[in-house]
């Protein structure tokens, strides 16, 4: 909430302004107190709709509809004016975050409150469509989550079913990434309820990964992809994906209605789920508004409820502006009981049964004498900059996740040694270099953001240094490995990992001290000319066990490695490392060596270590070592409470590979906050701070020469080695013994 404006009025319709909740293309919403003391989210139409003849009868027509809505998940109309010189219409107000704001502050929610979520959103539709409406703008800013469910809220274009329409054919109604095909088209004849579901079936899938399932873009590209392509479902619960592919499907006709979307979503395991910690005799009560267990605000992750009680305590806050020559007093008054009553009364929706209003109200504040300060803490921004719908989509949602866990750890910290609260702010840059100094120009738009984790690759890396660097934004990347230039000009850039120049060093120490190779072989994979540049290079310069390295190359045009391994048994050499980039090739080659009989010593770097590879190669990859630069935390035991918190939350048998590098980079920025002391956090400052801190995370611990400035990478290359078809961790290559 902001402060109102001097243009704005005192009043509206009776209803006394408190503040600004904010504004859209067709008016401003405030926050208001009807003479009663109720609160209300009352919203304004700006003078130039109100002017349209064919708007105020629209407005009219939908909002006398609207107000018959008396459904527990929606946020009825109160009291409308269509016939004032500027409409306006007030609705219930619900202290909560909209499911937008809670998803980029906290991230995904986890199934079972997707499913609530899902159910008593379908339920709400029911009734909308029950009463021959169709929203035509279910998108995640229209949803709030209080702690007993969500409240659909702002009806603003919705329209009644087989009502002449007053809005030009050829317009597009509603939200881009959530309207359906038949909206898309502007084929305003088509809408009907079907739509809401298509709607409905977006926001949910939204609600589960964090992502639109037609992608980001300029509004074209998002309604062509909403019309012709398939959603991406891939990061939705298995579960899920039959019914939110039901409710995606380009027919109006081929999807559920929204009363079987309720039925479908709460199944009988979820049901079971809400209710066993409730008395029969309130199961019986409630099974049919599907309530259970939600009063206390069980159906949302743990950090959503103490938002939600954090916006409630601000409201309750506010003074109470009575006349308009009231005199505010010096000294803040406790809240009296009047606005504790009005808040119990007017919000009950969102406060029942958990006792909140009065546990707001009466929270100690740092005027109270002898009382500890419990009011809400400063919030710092950070930033992840990621590819999440390209190429490298798994690596980013890795990084996300493991950021997101680093988020809820810290903030779950005891007060006593934590004076800020983190969040995350996540933006997508779809793996392409133009998009990256985008998504880079969004973060140092934003005055909030404190530093960003990413990009995931090297192009977006190049594509998006020099944007943070002129606003010496740091930027903290864990899977790039981009060579970092001078100091002078990439202060702001802090690359986690070793850059391509030192992936030689655990080959060498490997091949010395491990396989003890005295005559090795490089396959020179001219397809990737640098990586196998540097590889040949160095191992030719201090060859392994100070014996003898050659240099067999593979022209970037061939595949022919069987040419190449003929001459590497004709040398009679103990060990190969091949020195590309290509999952494909790489396989190629480990056939070739089967084949041939080569029983020696394999290793690649750490492009190779795919799905690709292991499938390709089949039994030639066993027994190969791959470099990388990140770990498999299921094998250290410091990262054991990570690995089953990651699983639960995500509903992963594995964690992914960064996801720990992920968790690691933010909690060294936070270290890097922290370390500011009591000084006001700045970017510059951060640069600086960050430089200095040295964090031991999970995967390794994080620090930085302080005569070169950069990054001590000794401990941070690893090896696997395929057994069984399967990448085994090792360890840091410099711990390996001789196997």
């Amino acid at each position: 909430m902001r402060a109102l404006k001097p243009g704005d009025p005192p009043f509206v319709g009776g209803y006394r302004l408190l503040g600004r909740l904010g504004a859209g293309g067709m008016g401003v919403v405030y926050l208001a107190r009807s003479t009663g003391g109720a609160l209300v989210a009352l919203k304004v139409i700006r003078a130039e709709y109100a002017a349209d003849h064919d708007f105020r009868a629209r407005f009219q027509r939908e909002a006398e509809a609207a107000r018959g809505l008396t459904g527990q998940w929606v946020t009825p109309v109160t009291a409308a004016e269509p016939a004032a010189r500027e409409p306006w219409l007030a609705t219930a107000f619900v202290p909560g975050p909209s499911l937008a704001e809670a998803v980029t502050l906290h991230g995904p929610l986890p199934e079972r409150t997707v499913r609530a979520l899902g159910a008593r959103l379908a339920e709400a539709l029911t009734e909308v469509h029950a009463a021959g409406l169709v929203h035509r703008d279910v998108k995640p800013g229209n949803i709030l989550l209080a702690l007993d469910g969500p409240r659909l809220i702002d009806f603003g274009i919705a329209r009644s079913t087989g009502a002449t329409a007053l809005t030009a054919s050829d317009v597009v109604i509603g939200s881009p990434g959530y309207l359906s095909p038949e909206q898309a088209r502007a084929q305003g004849g088509d809408v009907g309820p079907p739509s809401d579901v298509f709607s409905l079936g977006c926001v949910l899938a939204y609600a589960a990964t964090g992502r639109r399932p037609f992608g980001t873009g300029t509004a074209a590209a998002v309604i062509f992809r909403t019309v012709h392509e398939e959603p991406d479902l891939d990061a939705v619960p298995w579960s899920l994906v039959p019914l939110l592919t039901d409710c995606l499907a380009k027919d109006p006709a081929a999807r559920p209605t929204a009363g079987e979307v309720r039925d479908a979503v709460a199944g009988e395991d979820e049901q079971a789920g809400e209710r066993a910690s409730e008395p029969a005799s309130e199961q019986a009560g409630e099974r049919a508004g599907g309530r259970a267990g939600a009063r206390q605000g069980d159906w949302l992750p743990p950090s959503l409820p103490l938002l939600i009680a954090e916006r409630s305590a601000a409201v309750l806050a506010l003074p109470d502006p009575g006349p308009l020559t009231l005199v505010q007093p010096t000294k803040a008054p406790t809240p009296s009981r009047r606005r504790v009553l009005t808040l119990g009364s007017a919000a009950a929706v969102v406060l029942t049964g958990g006792g909140l209003a009065a546990w707001a109200a009466s929270r100690p504040t740092a005027g109270d004498e002898g009382a500890t300060s419990s009011a809400p803490l400063p919030r710092y921004v950070i930033g992840l900059h990621a590819d999440l719908s390209g190429t490298d989509k798994a690596i980013g949602r890795a990084q996300e996740r493991g950021a997101r866990l680093a988020v809820a750890d810290f903030n779950s910290r005891s007060r006593e040694g934590r004076t800020f609260d983190l969040a995350l702010k996540v933006l997508d840059d779809g793996g392409e270099a133009k998009r990256a100094g985008k998504v880079a120009d969004r973060f140092v738009a934003d005055p909030g953001v404190y530093a960003v984790i990413g990009p995931t690759g090297g192009a977006t890396t190049e594509a998006a240094v020099a944007r943070y660097q002129k606003a010496l934004l740091p930027i903290v990347t864990v899977s790039s490995g981009v060579d970092p230039s001078s100091e002078s000009t990439t202060r702001a850039y802090f690359q986690l990992r070793p850059d391509e120049n030192a992936l030689s060093t655990p080959f060498i120490h490997y091949l010395t001290h491990t396989a003890k190779s005295r005559r090795t072989a490089v396959m020179d994979d001219r397809a990737a000319s640098r990586t196998s540049w540097q590889i040949a290079k160095d191992l030719t310069t201090f060859p392994p066990s100070d014996g003898t390295t050659t240099i067999h190359t593979v022209p970037a045009d061939s595949e022919d490695f069987d040419t190449v391994v003929a001459a590497v048994l004709a040398g009679k050499a103990e060990a190969v490392a091949y020195a590309g980039s290509s999952p494909h090739r790489a396989a190629r080659c480990a056939r070739a060596l089967e084949e041939a009989g080569f029983r020696g010593a394999r290793m690649a770097p750490e492009p190779v270590l795919e799905a690709a590879f292991l499938t390709e190669a089949g039994p030639a990859a066993e027994g190969w070592v791959i470099v990388t630069s990140y770990v498999d935390p299921a094998e250290l035991p410091a990262a054991a409470r990570f690995v089953k918190a990651y699983e639960k939350r995500f509903g992963v048998r594995t964690v992914e590979r960064f996801a720990l590098e992920g968790y690691d980079a933010l909690l060294y920025i936070a270290q890097g906050l922290r370390e500011l002391g009591s000084v006001e956090p700045e970017r510059g400052a951060m640069v600086r701070r960050l430089r200095q801190t040295t964090h031991k995370g999970l995967a390794k611990t994080i620090e930085f020469d302080q005569t070169t400035k950069q990054f001590r990478w000794t401990n941070s290359l690893f090896l696997h080695r395929v057994e069984d078809g399967t990448p085994r961790f090792l360890g840091r290559y410099d711990r390996i013994k001789k196997s």
